[in-house]
């Protein structure tokens, strides 16, 4: 048997699963409305996925929705009615800009400052690159 055969055979027998590039999935926001407000009630554990300070990752979702916030502990209240979509688009968003390496696309990165300049550097592939 050739290697390629036997290569292709060894695929073949692999589980789906550990084909699936697509590993890392960003949790979807869970909350209700409460009179005027949204109340979220994940915000904390999705923090914690994406492996950021939940200040950090509020005050960017506060920004973009121009919208009053807090955090609550375990909730977090944001100050006027937001639609789930919304809240998850901008979840997505600050994932994009702030967790995911725009070199290989994996979510093993760290953010540092040094000089008053934001960098992210990746545990998976080794890039290093400042934000702007």
């Amino acid at each position: 048997m050739k290697y390629e055969e036997m290569l292709k055979k060894g695929r073949d027998n692999l589980p789906n699963s550990v084909l699936n590039e697509d590993r890392f999935a960003i949790p979807k926001i869970r909350g209700h409305l409460q009179g005027n407000k949204t109340v979220l009630s994940n915000f904390l554990q999705i923090a914690d996925t994406l492996g950021r300070n939940p200040d950090f990752m509020l005050k960017y979702i506060l920004k973009e929705l121009a919208t009053p916030g807090e955090i609550k502990k375990p909730l977090v209240i944001l100050g006027r009615k937001v639609g789930a979509s919304k809240i998850n688009e901008k979840v997505d968003s600050f994932a994009k800009k702030y967790v995911l390496c725009k070199i290989c696309g994996k979510p093993e990165t760290k953010l540092t400052k040094k000089n008053r300049i934001a960098f992210i550097k990746c545990n998976a592939c080794g890039a290093k690159y400042s934000l702007n």
